[in-house]
């Protein structure tokens, strides 16, 4: 790192009747992305002029609040305008929407791309007044009303209607944002409650790395869904029962290494893993022990006092192994593993049952799925529960119980037919619409592997699996050691300098997997994440704490300023900086509407981006525009420290 880091105290920041699940009539439908459909000869017009086209639905418009029409979504602003004129063009359509899309610069700032679309619809009508997609589009931009945030509008290729926003509206509504806070400009979704549910490891071993992508995929989905004013429950799915031959191993285990079980710490069993290891080969080679452990797995599931404290005892040390990882990542989970849901499957396999869903196979019970192979089964062939058992259970309770309307599951893409095939069962029992674009509705979140420079799944040179402490310590102990060698031992307190190389070594690793698309691999080095040049975390970092740093040197108390300074856009990257601003909220529901954290990141890279541009171009300290730049520099600080926020990564302010 060319750059060093020192943690200050940030500025303070203010932290920010359901429905029925038992009839299909109470679901209800989300706004839907869309794009919208274009012929070949415009498709190489629409890849330039549209990274993402957002379909606003009627009811986030015609029901939209005061507080709603405050908040800092452009596109929304600007379908509310558009919307009226459509009614006005064709009232015949009721049902179309406004397609907004953020456009390439040479283009304008946003377009209206309805125009194709409505004379597919309307092309064949007698007397519907138009000649073709340019003639509807300069009925839709004759007929917009006058509003203030819109400076301009013009016609372009087969009806593009390209909007430029007024540089006065742009101003007004950062320096707003300044005031009244970053939370003014939180999303507006349709949902009140969502599960996210993620990270889920084993009892009894350890968190490797590839527990590493579903934990930070997961807090980043819940924290951009409770920025987003959503009631969000994070679940930690522990595998606490499920593969109980594991348990009786263990438990049997325990008490043949320590008589006196019942007192022996956590201190004195030691690592879980070797624990584990020791006890399976145990099991593997003792046949005597083997039929022990056995006869432990019947005595636990009959609920034997002694069997259950062991288990219990069990799970508790590695809830506490596992609580310092979620520590260390800043990540905030409520346990409700297999061993919770036990209890209820037997009412649900029997309302499943009454339903006729469920039948015999083999002697197992089953529930068949259409256009797969193999069923679901819920009830092994011996009368014993499995996943499916459980997690059909689990989906019943979260809709019924806690009355979520958004279940989402993080785990590898391996387990994609399965929560599939569960998700399939569940609209069959008419728990989940049919229709995936309305809610109540269930997400599988899948990520690919993390991989090793040899492109292969990243562990140890003894071919282990890596453990995630050992991961998470090294990315600390690089990152202290390049502030060591750029003097900060001297310059810093040893809190500073180690609460520093946390955050810029955890942020390193979390951003370098959150960047990518969840659903591809990605490989694993230390070198790359830590380089300061690049879409790192460590530039990003050090970006932000330069724009710290212009603040502090200009000697003006920037929160004074936000009161009494003006903020003017005159110069052009003065404007294409602060449009990029606006841009924060409709990006993070993109994120959250598709699943997509890198959607996020792509946002913060660019803005830094659009910030060294400005910056390079733009004096700030003793330039005649000094307070409009400062204010600008500081709506660039607050959105990038929101932005790390929700990617849950620590910012540092000064370098």
């Amino acid at each position: 790192m060319s750059g060093a880091f020192a943690l200050l105290h940030p500025p303070a920041s203010p932290l920010p009747p359901f429905l029925s699940f038992n009839r299909i009539s109470h679901f209800h439908s989300p706004p839907p992305l869309s794009t919208a459909v274009m012929s070949s000869n415009v498709l190489d017009f629409w890849r330039v002029t549209s990274r993402r086209s957002v379909l606003i639905s009627k009811a986030s418009i015609s029901t939209m609040t005061n507080d709603e029409e405050s908040t800092g979504s452009v596109k929304k602003h600007l379908s509310k305008l558009f919307e009226k004129s459509l009614r006005i063009t064709v009232p015949s359509e009721s049902d179309v929407e406004p397609l907004i899309a953020a456009c390439a610069p040479k283009f304008g700032d946003y377009q209206c791309n309805n125009a194709m679309g409505l004379w597919s619809r309307i092309k064949n009508k007698k007397d519907n007044g138009f000649k073709g997609p340019p003639s509807i589009g300069k009925v839709i931009m004759d007929n917009l009303p006058s509003s203030e945030m819109i400076e301009k509008c013009t016609l372009a290729g087969p009806g593009f209607v390209n909007i430029t926003l007024t540089t006065s509206w742009i101003a007004k509504n950062i320096q707003k944002m300044l005031i009244d806070g970053i939370e003014t400009w939180a999303p507006s979704l349709q949902i009140k409650r969502a599960v996210v549910d993620f990270s889920s490891p084993n009892i009894a071993k350890e968190m490797h790395v590839g527990h590493l992508r579903s934990t930070i995929i997961g807090d980043t989905l819940a924290r951009m869904l409770e920025f987003s004013n959503v009631d969000v429950l994070r679940r930690n799915h522990v595998g606490d029962w499920g593969t109980q031959r594991t348990f009786g191993m263990l438990i049997e285990f325990l008490f043949e290494k320590f008589p006196n079980w019942e007192d022996a710490s956590a201190q004195a069993i030691g690592d879980l893993q070797e624990f584990y290891k020791a006890s399976k080969k145990r099991f593997d080679e003792d046949p005597d022990f083997k039929g022990r452990a056995q006869q432990a797995v019947v005595r636990l599931q009959g609920g034997e006092a002694s069997y259950r404290k062991a288990w219990a005892q069990i799970c508790e040390i590695s809830r506490n192994e596992f609580n310092k990882v979620y520590q260390r990542l800043g990540v905030q989970l409520e346990e409700k593993g297999e061993s919770f849901y036990n209890p209820h499957i037997p009412g649900v396999i029997e309302k499943l049952s009454n339903q006729g869903l469920v039948e015999e196979s083999q002697g197992a019970r089953v529930i068949h799925i259409e256009g797969v192979n193999i069923p679901l089964i819920v009830v092994k062939s011996d009368g014993g529960y499995n996943y499916a058992s459980t997690d059909m259970t689990a989906l019943w309770y979260r809709l019924n119980e806690e009355k979520a309307e958004w279940i989402i599951y993080v785990t590898d893409v391996g387990q994609q037919q399965h929560f599939e095939m569960v998700f399939s069962a569940a609209k069959r029992a008419g728990w989940l619409p049919a229709n995936d674009n309305m809610y109540p509705k269930a997400s599988h979140v899948g990520f690919g592997l993390v991989l090793g420079d040899d492109g292969k799944r990243f562990r140890t040179r003894n071919t282990e699996v890596v453990r995630l402490v050992d991961l998470l310590d090294e990315a600390k102990n690089r990152s202290k050691s390049a502030l060591i060698e750029r003097g900060k031992a001297a310059e810093w307190t040893e809190q500073e300098l180690e609460h520093t190389a946390e955050a810029v070594g955890y942020g390193a690793v979390k951003y370098a997997d959150l960047k990518n698309n969840r659903l591809t691999n990605y490989t694993f080095n230390f070198d790359q994440m830590l380089n300061d040049k690049g879409n790192t975390a460590v530039y990003l970092l050090y970006a932000h704490a330069r724009i710290c740093s212009i603040i502090r040197k200009s000697g003006k108390d920037i929160d004074e300023l936000k009161k009494t300074g003006v903020l003017s856009l005159n110069h052009a990257d003065e404007r294409a900086l602060a449009l990029h601003l606006l841009q924060f909220s409709e990006v993070v529901e993109e994120a959250c509407t598709n699943l997509l954290p890198n959607v996020l990141c792509e946002y913060l890279y660019n803005l830094s981006e659009n910030f060294t541009k400005f910056y390079s171009n733009c004096q700030v300290v003793g330039s005649a525009e000094e307070t409009s730049r400062l204010l600008l520099c500081e709506a660039t600080a607050v959105v990038m420290r929101k932005c790390f926020h929700l990617l849950g990564i620590t910012p540092v302010y000064k370098i």
